[in-house]
């Protein structure tokens, strides 16, 4: 991919605004970074609307969504340990209890003791939450898709092959 072309250019949005005025106010400081990530943050709250979209039509919260999903992606029997759901959904044990609560008194998942260590639980999905889950499911992919398809193919991989190598030095740097 080569630059953008003048002809190709975008107006000034609202992150090019807010750096020209700090570049006018603070020349003294690199304001470049928020090229990057004040675009990142918007493009996250306008993402994470439109995913909420999806998670609103099947009376599901997005970490309510995550635990059903992270419980399908298990395979049979739909189950995992409450820490290893935490884990997966990258929340607290306390966030995931409260979850599991409301997904529990909607006849989404129930829990028992473990079979293995009767001090632990197990969480897993009834059939009315993997009906619900699948149907979710399939409506978030679309709905990603029809998101992404606002980029070339080509756009989306360079996209992609960017984040992942950012997110790997971010998350190698965290772990530190």
């Amino acid at each position: 991919m080569g630059r953008v072309t003048e002809e190709r250019a975008h107006p000034p949005d609202h992150v090019a605004r807010i750096q020209a005025e700090w570049a006018r106010e603070r020349p003294d400081v690199d304001v470049s970074p928020q090229a990057v990530i004040g675009r990142l943050h918007r493009l996250g709250a306008l993402l994470a609307r439109q995913l909420c979209l999806v998670y609103d039509k099947y009376g599901l919260s997005e970490g309510e969504f995550d635990v059903l999903a992270a419980l399908r992606r298990a395979g049979r029997p739909y189950e995992r340990a409450p820490g290893e759901l935490a884990a997966h959904t990258m929340v607290t044990t306390g966030a995931m209890t409260k979850r599991i609560d409301r997904l529990e008194r909607n006849g989404l998942v129930t829990r028992r003791r473990s079979a293995d260590d009767g001090r632990g639980r197990v969480v897993a999905l009834t059939p009315a939450g993997r009906r619900l889950i699948d149907r979710a499911f399939t409506d978030h992919m679309r709905n990603e898709r029809a998101l992404l398809d606002g980029l070339a193919p080509e756009e989306a991989a360079a996209l992609e092959t960017l984040l992942t190598v950012w997110l790997s030095r971010l998350e190698q740097e965290d772990s530190d």
